[in-house]
């Protein structure tokens, strides 16, 4: 531990990460004041310490609503990484096993689902099935399928040829058993580092979903619905805005800095 500490982009992107864990947890037993309690006598109030990030259009308070956002965010970040992880991984090594046929079917099913930005195939799927966290999580998760997939193939392929796998099979080890003995072990840096990166992508993509009316719906708080709210009160109100994007920033920052710091530590050639 005390060598991943020693990196810079680890250690930062560890503490930024844990301040928003923390400030999730705690939403789930205590927030300053009720997220979705109106107060229509304390409307846009700018920071006090009443209300220390300040009030919404209904008399809200922002930070209890920042706080319960950060729940929804995480949690659509868990999923949506665990989907694209758990198929991609599936369907990767199935197209490193599976032969010239069934490797090319697939690769060109993940080029397909490639050519489709992220935010647009996330934007159909829900416009398709529903605007909900649900379907937004579910958007995501797909489009994340074959970047998984791909990276999963490529480093099963490298190990694939190596000395210990020839081993194995001399010593009469299944394939199934050399997959999940020898092979998924050893590529498990690179699909760790690609999760810690994807997982910040996820939770701005849903950000930018709940932006445009396609994430978690009201009265549940999101980071991406409360700045659509906030860009009418610019000029009257910008803590309504700046808290919530700030808090979009702090989050992404965090895990894209603790994923480059994992690949600094976990790649054997740069360190």
């Amino acid at each position: 531990m005390g060598r991943y500490l020693k990196n810079l982009n680890f250690s930062l992107g560890l503490a930024l990460s844990a301040l928003v864990v923390i400030m999730a947890l705690t939403s789930l037993f205590w927030t300053p004041h009720s997220p979705n309690a109106m107060d229509r006598g304390h409307r846009m109030e700018s920071p006090s310490w009443a209300h220390p990030l300040g009030t919404d259009q209904y008399g809200r308070d922002l930070l209890s609503r920042v706080m319960v956002g950060a729940v929804n965010s995480i949690i659509v970040g868990l999923m949506t990484v665990a989907i694209g992880m758990g198929a991609g991984i599936a369907l990767g090594l199935i197209s490193a096993w599976g032969g010239r046929l069934i490797d090319e079917v697939i690769m060109r099913l993940a080029d397909l689902l490639f050519g489709f930005p992220a935010v647009l195939s996330a934007i159909l799927i829900t416009a398709v099935m529903g605007p909900s966290a649900v379907n937004a999580m579910l958007a995501i998760g797909i489009f994340y399928i074959p970047v998984f997939a791909r990276l999963t193939r490529a480093s099963a392929l490298a190990v694939k040829e190596l000395d210990y796998i020839a081993a194995a099979r001399a010593a009469g080890q299944g394939e199934t058993a050399i997959i999940r003995r020898h092979v998924l072990p050893n590529i498990l840096s690179p699909l760790i580092i690609q999760a810690t990166i994807q997982f910040a992508v996820a939770i701005l993509a849903e950000a930018g979903l709940s932006y445009l009316g396609l994430g978690a719906q009201p009265p549940h708080p999101s980071w991406g619905r409360m700045l659509n709210e906030a860009q009418t009160f610019m000029e009257l109100a910008p803590w309504m805005a700046v808290f919530p994007g700030l808090a979009i920033a702090w989050t992404v920052l965090g895990f894209n800095l603790l994923g480059d710091g994992l690949r600094d530590i976990l790649d054997p050639r740069l360190r």
